[in-house]
């Protein structure tokens, strides 16, 4: 089924597209949400961590460092450790095939999928904002996150404990943020088998870790969720990256202006008016911009408030009818052309002067 584009009521700006090379339930379907019991803290493996080291730093400088975004002298092209995963995912289904924007649902259904990138180009190293999984966590949502191999590279301990919280799933955002589209088929490969290698070598870090602690394993298999870089891609694209067993992810609802958060709760409520049943929510996670975190505060509330329920990417695809379109975009078709010339190496490298 195609879909038409939901536009929403807040403008988009580069700074939501981790192009900037500078700072920038199950929410439940009831009201309240009941807390772990002590048995169920000690058994999961987020218990690898305190709350403290889950959470945002408490020193402020420390928070500031780990938001901090730094460009690199020169961009790093080096390759993971592990090239290509040792287990791929089985393949895409018919229903699965082609460049996913929302999902339809059955009648009464009313969950939604909040996504974040945490992308990463080779020009330079992105942040982490714990305040945002912080609000997640405290709301007990759900979320999907689509993680550059690169960030994760970057930012192992934190790449972890997004997989060690059952609330969460990770997806494939592409090495270094390649725009699919123009990139050459081998690059267009290193690109995903890069980043799969990369999360499974953390993976099996981390159930190393489980096992030590006597802990079960996270249980995850392979990535089987692909973000396109700046959204941009097209039939063909779809098709190379459904052929490695990648259903492809994009969204109808823009979640970010780029304009901090002095304007949160105005902002929160735009995106609330723009969701529908089956939304998927563009958002980033890499403090790209720097006031998502407040924005997703506000938002998680005004969605339980309207009866909505967060779910995964997965649960919204196993639950309903995804509406596709032939080409990927922001709001409007052919909304992100201008990225196909604004950096280097097909995306990955510094800003053309």
């Amino acid at each position: 089924m195609r879909v038409r584009p939901l536009i929403v009521a807040v403008p988009l700006l580069a700074g939501s597209l981790c192009l900037l090379s500078l700072p920038r339930a199950t929410a439940q379907t009831s009201a309240t949400v009941s807390a772990p019991s002590v048995v169920e803290r000690a058994t999961s493996p987020l218990s690898l961590w305190t709350s403290a080291q889950l959470a945002e730093p408490d020193d402020p400088a420390r928070a500031r460092a780990e938001r901090f975004i730094r460009n690199l002298r020169r961009p790093d092209f080096s390759p993971p450790a592990r090239t290509a995963p040792l287990v791929r995912p089985s393949a895409v289904t018919e229903a699965l095939r082609g460049i996913i924007r929302r999902v339809h649902l059955a009648p009464g259904d009313r969950r939604v999928a909040i996504t974040f990138d945490l992308c990463e180009r080779a020009a330079h190293v992105t942040g982490y904002d714990a305040r945002l999984v912080d609000a997640l966590r405290q709301a007990d949502a759900k979320a999907t996150f689509f993680a550059g191999g690169k960030w994760m590279r970057s930012h192992p301990e934190r790449a972890q404990q997004l997989m060690a919280d059952s609330r969460f799933e990770l997806g494939n955002h592409s090495w270094t943020h390649a725009n699919m589209l123009t990139a050459p088929p081998d690059l267009r490969r290193r690109q995903v088998d890069w980043t799969a290698g990369e999360y499974e070598l953390l993976r099996e870090g981390l159930d190393r870790r489980l096992d030590a602690r006597g802990l079960p394993s996270v249980a995850r298999g392979p990535l089987t969720l692909f973000r396109l870089p700046y959204g941009r891609g097209d039939s063909g694209v779809a098709a190379f990256l459904n052929d490695l067993g990648y259903a492809v992810i994009q969204w109808d609802v823009v979640g970010e202006t780029g304009r901090g958060d002095a304007d949160a709760q105005a902002h929160a409520e735009a995106i609330v008016e723009a969701i529908r049943p089956g939304s998927i929510v563009l958002l980033h996670a890499n403090a790209v911009p720097q006031g998502t975190a407040e924005v997703v505060r506000r938002l998680l509330p005004l969605l339980a408030a309207r009866g909505y329920v967060t779910a995964t990417v997965s649960e919204l695809l196993a639950a309903g009818r995804p509406e596709t379109v032939e080409d990927g975009y922001f709001t409007t078709p052919g909304d992100n052309r201008i990225y196909d010339e604004v950096f280097e190496d097909y995306g990955t490298g510094p800003r053309r002067r």
